[in-house]
């Protein structure tokens, strides 16, 4: 995880900045529970059907992923004051899979911002998060919108 940084607000975003938000390894016993739990696909739970998926062994749900991407968003680099209140997900994909012992990195980058106009306290922040494997391979690509608190508007 990163160092303790002070909460984000919609001022302190800049169109195009990265913000790294740290690895987390991928436990084997974690991504059979989630997926005897949430989606006990055979490809997920058992490796023979794994290779026979053409994956070479268990793979972890792509909800999985998106699960262990927003640890990394929330407890990381891109700590939104008042937290990560999402307002949609325009696109999610997983062009990779997932094995148990992967290390995963998730990377933040803002692609637009602008002032809400039905609440100008928050501003709304498109973001593209990239989310890649210990060989810098993109096994999840997100463009999502998020609300973040204006600074200027606590102090109105």
């Amino acid at each position: 995880m990163s160092k303790e940084r002070a909460p984000l607000y919609y001022e302190d975003l800049v169109v195009g900045h990265n913000f790294p938000c740290g690895e987390i390894v991928v436990k084997e016993t974690e991504a059979l529970s989630f997926a005897t739990r949430y989606d006990p696909q055979p490809f997920h739970l058992d490796p023979e059907a794994g290779r026979r998926a053409g994956f070479g062994g268990v793979v972890l749900s792509g909800w999985l992923t998106a699960a262990l991407t927003m640890r990394l968003m929330v407890t990381g680099g891109f700590l939104l004051a008042e937290g990560s209140v999402g307002v949609g997900i325009e696109s999610l994909q997983w062009p990779l899979p997932v094995h148990p012992g992967d290390m995963l990195s998730v990377a933040v980058v803002p692609i637009n911002l602008r002032v809400s106009a039905s609440r100008p306290a928050f501003g709304i922040v498109k973001c593209r998060v990239t989310t890649t494997n210990q060989s810098w391979e993109v096994v999840q690509l997100m463009t999502s919108t998020v609300l973040v608190p204006r600074r200027s508007a606590e102090n109105a």
